[in-house]
Formats: structure tokens, sequence, C-alpha cells
């Protein structure tokens, strides 16, 4: 069975996935068109690897349907393997074997593979091909991981936290590789923790908590889509109180120090909210420094949505 060109190449619709009495995923929709590029974001136990494991048939889902490729990730999982890349979050293989043997071995599998030895070389391992991969370091691991969801000319990669661990180079070589995939009309989901990366790499954002998708878009939908909700930035002496900055704004501003000296003021922000925060820090003998107004950031509205709580 092949996917017709005008269907999603991932369509998941009312997925629920239960461990005992928690359901890690609860009725999720998610959809990812063919050459598109989209992150699935969500604090930690928001059911994100769980939703991507399913997606890759390692998972049964308790209801819903699934369907990668047009396949059933479950029933058709040898048709679907040999068609998609999956690198799992920490990488995993055996301790022992070497780098560019675990290349080579993945790449045996695929029809037409790409060349194991261009692929070391260009994501940096060729000094690393004969070192055990219990020896390679945590970014290494990472980008070998890359190497083997890459090595069999997928139609589709699944990218679990594809940078964690990486330096800011080996970053931004990953980065340029997952759009070197998307211009060749390769589909990638991932999922990750860094904003900047979901903003640089995405078509598409879907942001999930507990198990639900909360807001799904591109990044400019996401942060544009409120008129009301510019932000508000100055720096001035730590330990302001916020407080009675806020009770001269209206109702519907509010003001946070980030962190020592540097404050947030949300809300609907005009031209009016700007001359009264000025002059309160004028009253107080403070000089506010870095003002600058601008929409949401995707941090900002992932924070918005799933709360600024840490999560275990």
């Amino acid at each position: 069975m092949t996917t017709h060109l005008g269907a999603p190449v991932v369509e998941v619709s009312g997925l629920v996935k239960r461990f005992g009495r928690k359901s890690a995923v609860n009725r999720l929709d998610l959809r990812v068109e063919r050459g598109q590029v989209l992150a699935l974001l969500g604090p930690n136990g928001a059911g994100k690897t769980t939703t991507v494991e399913v997606c890759e048939g390692f998972l049964r889902p308790d209801q819903g349907t699934v369907r990668v490729l047009g396949l059933d990730p479950v029933r058709d999982g040898a048709a679907l393997r040999v068609r998609i890349g999956v690198m799992p979050q920490g990488g995993g293989a055996y301790p022992g074997i070497r780098a560019g043997e675990m290349l080579r071995v993945v790449a045996s599998c695929a029809a037409d593979p790409l060349d194991p030895a261009w692929l070391l070389e260009v994501l940096g391992l060729t000094a690393t091909a004969r070192v055990p991969y219990k020896r390679l370091s945590g970014g290494q691991r990472q980008r070998l991981s890359l190497a083997c969801a890459l090595v069999t000319r997928p139609e589709l990669v699944f990218l679990d936290e594809p940078t964690a661990g990486m330096d800011p180079q080996a970053r931004r070589l990953v980065w340029d590789l997952v759009a070197a995939l998307r211009a060749d009309g390769v589909s990638v989901l991932l999922t990750t923790h860094m904003m900047d990366e979901a903003e640089t790499l995405a078509d598409q954002v879907v942001i999930i908590d507990n198990g639900r998708a909360v807001a799904a878009g591109s990044t400019h939908q996401l942060t544009t889509d409120d008129p009301d909700a510019r932000r508000l930035r100055f720096r001035a002496r730590a330990g302001l109180d916020t407080g009675a900055l806020a009770a001269t704004l209206t109702d519907d501003c509010r003001v946070d120090e980030i962190e020592p000296g540097s404050y947030l003021v949300a809300g609907r922000v005009d031209p009016q909210v700007v001359s009264v925060v000025t002059a309160w820090c004028a009253e107080q003998g403070v000089l506010a420094e870095e003002i600058r107004v601008a929409t949401r950031s995707l941090e900002d509205v992932f924070l918005d949505l799933t709360g600024r709580e840490l999560r275990a």
C-alpha cells in the first residue's frame, strides 16, 4: 500500500494510550503533511514520546486510529519500518559495537542506502568510526543515532529530542540537515524542549499537555493570533513592587519579574501602558532601560498554555 500524494503522511485521530490508570495520551488528533516538519511540544510527561512511539509501531493504541504512510504501524509494521527513519530519545545501541559498524548494519537493511562513510563525514563522526558506542559522548551518540535514522533514505523521519546534549555547532548542523530533508520532500515529526529549535525548523507546531492538544498552527499563527497578547519588557533594579505597578495598569495587564532586574508586562499593551510604566518607574526614582514591545514568543505561548511550574 502506498500513500496518495495528497494524503497526510501521519494521521492520528482520537488517540488514547493508557499505562495502568493513567492516560498518557488522551484523544489526540495529529496530521503531518508530505514534505512538512511538525514539532510536537509539551512539558515532561505531556505524552510526546508516547505519541511518537505509537506512530512508530512500538506501542499499540488503546483507542483511536493511527495511519503512517497509509499503513497501520502495528499491523503493517514490517512494511512501514523500511520506509521510515527513527531517532529514539537517547540513541540506543549495543555498547561494544563501533560507530561505523553500527551505521553499516543499519544501511544493510535498505535497498538503496546512503553511503555510510559520507554520512559519517557530514555529521563529523569520521574520526570516531572505530570508537565503541559506549565511549562516545552524549552528543556523538545523538549524531550517530541521527545518521542511523537517515542512512536508509526514509520518506518520513521521527526525531525525538534530536539535539539533546549537542554543542551549538552540532545543533546547527542538525538543523541544516533537517532543512535539507524538507527540501528533498522528506517529512519530519520531531519532539523538542527547545523553543528556538521549533521556531527555526517547524512548518507546524502542536503543543500538548496532559495528553491533549492545547494549540496547533504555525509559529506565526500561535504568536500573533491574539492582538492583545503583546509583551512589554524592560530592565531596572531588582525587587520592584510589581503588584504596585500592576495596580496602576488596566485589569488585563499583569507584571512579573521573570528574573532579577528583568520585568515583563503582559496583556493589552498600548502607548498608554508604556507611558504609565515609565512614569511609575520615574516616581520610584528608577531608570527603566531596554524597553521594548513585541508579540509573544513561542516560549511565551508555551508557558501561558502549560504553566510555569517545574514538571518531574
